[in-house]
């Protein structure tokens, strides 16, 4: 399984190794079969769609159990991008702008019904540039846009880029980072298989450059742990100069990895919102 490399304050070093959640991505019976897209809960019924996306270096595992932690009602579905698990082979994007072009062509068809987004680290910042893709489209947007372990995207990084040093140099700067599990950096094999996808998206990270738009209009939900010293309660506050409506910031017990350490409370809070969003929609649910 792929280690997850998540953000800090800055997305140099915000490229940071995650420990995966256990358990392994799947796919349910009957639902579409996408490359980019593993369904973690599906009902034909069910009014509201939750796509979550990954932290730096990770995959739609990440979010292994998530179909079960949140409402009835709701499918949840994990982009898996190009270069790990099942896409293994593929080239990961380097850049934001074709990453945003690939992964909003590979949505749309399910953008039918009521949606949220939500994205970890990395995964925050494409979610942010995916929900104002989609409104620059013209398309449908998000009721709800979950941010967790990201700096609001104003904020400039501070710490020197990664995805350009010479692989032993990478490999040291992540085995000091300690995320990602020294069974993987200490067997060269695993180490190849994992080091693209890695340094792919520090890359994406470490180029994106912010432009300036108005505000959106979903609500805004940001997540952070209460002792992630890579994200402060700042970066994460500052968020509100994007929220053109509703916004809030919880912060829960852990690291920057906190998804993982504090995962009941996160999809507790999370559940609450999505609740209301699929009983605005027709669902009536509520969560278990």
């Amino acid at each position: 399984m792929m280690p997850d490399a998540i953000g800090s304050r800055g997305t140099g070093r915000a490229g940071r190794l995650a420990r995966t959640p256990g358990g392994a991505s799947h796919r349910i019976a009957g639902a579409p079969d996408d490359p980019w897209v593993v369904w973690l809960s599906a009902g034909a019924e069910s009014p509201v769609r939750l796509f979550c996306l990954p932290p730096a270096g990770g995959a739609a595992s990440f979010y292994s159990g998530w179909g079960k932690g949140l409402p009835h009602g709701v499918d949840v579905a994990a982009v898996q991008l190009p270069g790990r698990e099942t896409r293994l082979r593929e080239r990961p994007y380097t850049r934001m702008g074709p990453l945003l072009d690939g992964l909003t062509a590979a949505l749309r068809p399910y953008l039918d019904r009521t949606f949220a987004i939500f994205g970890h680290s990395m995964g925050a910042l494409v979610a942010f540039e995916l929900a104002r893709r989609l409104r620059a489209a013209n398309a449908p947007q998000p009721a709800l846009l979950g941010i967790s372990a990201h700096r609001a995207p104003h904020i400039p990084s501070d710490e020197d880029p990664l995805h350009a040093l010479p692989t032993p140099e990478l490999v040291r700067a992540l085995q000091d980072l300690n995320g990602t599990p020294a069974a993987v950096m200490g067997n060269a094999a695993l180490r190849d298989l994992v080091l693209p996808a890695i340094r792919a998206d520090f890359e994406v990270c470490e180029t994106y450059v912010h432009a300036s738009s108005a505000p959106l209009s979903c609500p805004i939900l940001v997540f952070g742990g209460e002792a992630d010293d890579l994200v402060g309660h700042e970066d994460l506050a500052a968020w509100g100069e994007h929220a053109g409506g509703e916004f809030d910031v919880a912060t829960l017990p852990g690291d920057h990895f906190f998804p993982t350490s504090s995962r009941p409370a996160l999809l507790s809070r999370l559940s609450a919102r999505l609740a209301a969003v699929a009983a605005g929609a027709g669902g009536g649910r509520t969560a278990p």
